[in-house]
């Protein structure tokens, strides 16, 4: 498999101890900064199919307020990265130069209503929806797509399942992939 090829694999039982483990040792890491911090993304949704990638969004008071603890985090293995989005901190870990986590830190105040939340519930609650994603994901792959193309592929659904989730919640439709 090459470095850009995506992987999509069953449902991994271990991956929620991952997240946990993740978590608690950002907390321990960072005493005070988190004021939430969540297990996100398909990895989260039990029994779906997903790029082995676990993802966590962490919610502080305001983004500056990570600065101090950046030391810290890089003692984990997380690593500020520039994405070009400016309403978060993106912090990678790559495991034996494979990326393994991903932290989104957000702040307090759009944490309700972040897409990426919302959508986790959605397809926890739907497990219909989440099957139907987990095939879109696979014929993605197998058509061979890169990374942006497999992201790029799933808009139109990952859209309307985060629409349709927060109508529900009474929340307007926002684009899922942020401005950048």
């Amino acid at each position: 498999m090459s470095e850009s090829a995506i992987q999509v694999a069953d449902h991994d039982p271990s991956w929620p101890r991952q997240a946990a483990c993740a978590m608690n040792a950002l907390r321990a890491a960072a005493p005070g900064l988190f004021v939430g911090i969540e297990h996100i993304g398909s990895t989260a949704v039990p029994g779906l199919a997903a790029k082995p990638v676990i993802d966590l969004m962490a919610a502080v008071h305001g983004l500056t307020h990570a600065a101090p603890h950046q030391a810290a985090l890089a003692d984990l293995g997380f690593h500020p990265h520039d994405n070009g989005m400016t309403d978060r901190l993106l912090y990678v870990r790559a495991d034996g130069g494979v990326r393994s986590h991903v932290l989104h830190v957000v702040t307090l105040d759009s944490w309700p209503t972040r897409n990426q939340r919302i959508l986790r519930d959605h397809l926890r609650a739907h497990p219909e929806e989440a099957t139907r994603y987990a095939q879109l994901k696979r014929e993605i792959v197998a058509a061979g797509a890169g990374p942006g193309e497999y992201a790029r592929a799933k808009t139109a659904l990952v859209q309307e399942l985060t629409d349709r989730a927060r109508a529900q919640l009474g929340l307007p439709s926002v684009p899922v992939w942020e401005k950048q």
